[in-house]
């Protein structure tokens, strides 16, 4: 089967591609970037320029059908925040013949953005940390009850999310926000922390139905909060809760989450209308890829079992940025290659996600550039880090046109 990749630049991306090459797919993808992630494996066979999606996220979904269409594509696999404006386009994409998997626009409404699904989660009755909205740069300035994160409507971990701790952090904040026109996005989403894990939860709905689903726990973290190493979990409240989710919401495709474990069991902090990085869950039992393969080409859906709890994995690229990031010395960043190699500490019994090396020899560029240039000059992290997720990251703005815009 052709498998074309809406987006090749992020970790999702690209072990993805590493699932569906293996099961004999051929895979191309879709990126504006020269040097994208999947371009260095021997898993992918194409990489197409498009148009920054976040930016121009309709000029993008042109060049996407345009794509699909001159090669004959069987299936065009959601892989980052796209399924947005393909969502919008759903009736497009059926009259061209694409095969896809994206939810209902106004599923994906209810929970594409942070307040969206603070609302959703609170109508439902799903667990969440203490959290309000704020509609105005003085609302914020007054709030009390620090530390706190101050979540934007859409943005990353890194662009959208801020802890604050004192007043004065939190009043230089608003002030900056509202210059940036965050409240006029409806405001922003004030959450107080709490103790526990990070658990990264994935899930893939037909109709509503769960099929499959896999929760870890993030075991160490890497470059801008990513986890570079993670550890399966078998938590059924977790399940119960995404079939709640799905179910009322009618979900199609893919739907993760993060969560904090707690005493008292999970609350969730962000929810992802897409599916990410499912790597972990493969080495646990658990097809995500192949799932929303099937839900993508209409197949009846078979729902899988839980999967193996205890399994570890890590992405040593993340891990290499992110002792780069903080810990900021060179030593930090050859101990990290050391331990890797002599598979000590957290690489003990724990599998490599992104870069297999022992059958995909190029994916080792990536590491290779990371480990050299860290080592040079630890705040080289950066320069790798900012890039995939600038690619693919959804923009208020754009966020702003899809709504505006017509079905199509």
């Amino acid at each position: 089967m052709r498998v074309l990749l809406s987006d090749g630049s992020g970790l999702t991306a690209r072990q993805v591609a590493t699932q569906l090459s293996s099961a004999g797919h051929t895979v191309e993808v879709l990126t504006p970037d020269a040097l994208a992630l999947t371009r260095f494996t021997r898993h992918v066979r194409r990489a197409h320029r498009v148009p920054p999606y976040g930016a121009q996220p309709f000029a993008w979904l042109d060049a996407a059908l345009a794509v699909y269409e001159a090669g004959g594509f069987d299936v065009l696999f959601p892989t980052q925040e796209q399924v947005a404006v393909l969502s919008r386009s759903i009736g497009r994409l059926r009259s061209s013949g694409v095969a896809t998997a994206v939810p209902p626009f106004d599923a994906l409404m209810r929970v594409q953005d942070k307040l969206s699904a603070f609302a959703t989660l609170a109508a439902i009755g799903i667990p969440q940390p203490d959290a309000a909205v704020v509609g105005t740069a003085g609302e914020l300035s007054r709030w009390n009850r620090l530390p706190a994160f101050v979540k934007t409507p859409i943005g990353t971990a890194t662009s959208g999310v801020r802890y604050v701790e004192t007043r004065t952090e939190l009043a230089t904040l608003a002030s900056a926000w509202e210059a940036a026109g965050v409240f006029a996005d409806g405001g922003a989403l004030v959450q107080s922390p709490v103790a526990g894990q990070l658990v990264m939860v994935q899930s893939v709905f037909s109709a509503g139905q769960l099929v499959a689903s896999h929760t870890n726990l993030r075991v160490r973290e890497g470059a801008s909060g990513g986890a570079s190493h993670k550890e399966s979990i078998d938590l059924p409240a977790v399940r119960e809760h995404l079939a709640l989710l799905g179910g009322r919401l009618g979900w199609h495709g893919a739907l993760s989450a993060d969560a904090i474990l707690t005493a008292d069991g999970p609350v969730y902090i962000d929810i992802n209308p897409r599916l990410v990085e499912p790597a972990n869950a493969r080495q646990a039992g658990v097809d995500l890829v192949s799932a929303l393969l099937d839900v993508a080409q209409g197949k009846a859906p078979v729902v899988q079992q839980p999967g193996k709890a205890g399994i570890a994995t890590h992405q040593l690229l993340l891990a290499v940025l992110g002792a780069a990031q903080h810990r900021r010395t060179r030593r930090a960043v050859s101990s990290e290659l050391v331990s890797a190699a002599r598979h000590r500490g957290s690489y003990r019994n724990s599998v490599e996600e992104l870069t297999p090396l022992h059958h995909d020899l190029r994916s080792a560029f990536p590491v290779v550039a990371a480990s050299l240039a860290t080592l040079t000059r630890p705040a080289a992290w950066r320069w790798f880090s900012s890039g995939a997720v600038a690619n693919y990251a959804l923009t208020p703005a754009a966020w702003r046109d899809i709504l505006a815009s017509t079905a199509l």
